[in-house]
């Protein structure tokens, strides 16, 4: 697995893997206004890509792609973002992610996010990471979950998702939860050894 800023040429694997999960990832994003095909084409990545990189030039996010390599080749499958950063007495986040409905079960979004987690706390210098996740979102929730992300709070009609206001559950992590077992990668590698 591989975690690295998205490049231009990312265009069309974006677009071939969003369109390809339209069934698996359409019921938890923000409500689109046009057809999922559009909003997912190699085009619209280029206006997805300038908003990454302008977040993150401003210190706002660190948007992340997430790759499989295998035999040699990388491929994109999936997403993670460390958002909404706020700094000085807050110094938080907020993590989003998806992954290929193809690839998913693999652990390939854990280790993505325990990934971007130690970063956010080591050179990002974030002191917390939240994630809101619908509450019927079970292999969502499962991900933070492995992680040891506090179950914080219950957001009604939190987010437009999917034509309606949705509730969300949130989690939390902060740099003292994980610090001393080495960070939250340490952690997972822990954790999936020892269910092993």
């Amino acid at each position: 697995m591989v975690l690295r800023p998205y490049r231009r040429s990312d265009a069309a694997a974006w677009s071939e893997v969003r369109c390809a999960n339209q069934a698996w990832l359409a019921p938890w994003e923000p409500s689109p206004s046009g057809r999922w095909e559009d909003l997912n084409s190699p085009a619209a990545f280029r206006y997805v890509y300038r908003d990454h990189r302008r977040q993150s030039r401003r210190g706002e996010a660190m948007p992340f792609a997430v790759c499989l390599r295998e035999d040699g080749r990388e491929r994109l499958v999936g997403h993670l973002n460390i958002g909404s950063i706020v700094r000085r007495a807050f110094c938080s986040a907020y993590a989003g992610y998806w992954v290929d409905g193809r690839v998913a079960g693999r652990g390939i979004i854990p280790t993505a996010l325990a990934l971007a987690v130690d970063h956010a706390f080591g050179p990002g210098g974030l002191h917390r990471i939240e994630v809101n996740i619908r509450p019927e979102n079970g292999p969502s929730r499962r991900v933070v979950e492995k992680l040891g992300f506090r179950e914080e709070a219950y957001h009604p009609r939190y987010l437009h998702i999917d034509g309606a206001w949705r509730d969300h559950v949130g989690y939390a992590l902060t740099i003292e939860d994980v610090a001393a077992e080495g960070g939250l990668l340490a952690r997972w590698h822990r954790l999936r050894s020892t269910a092993s």
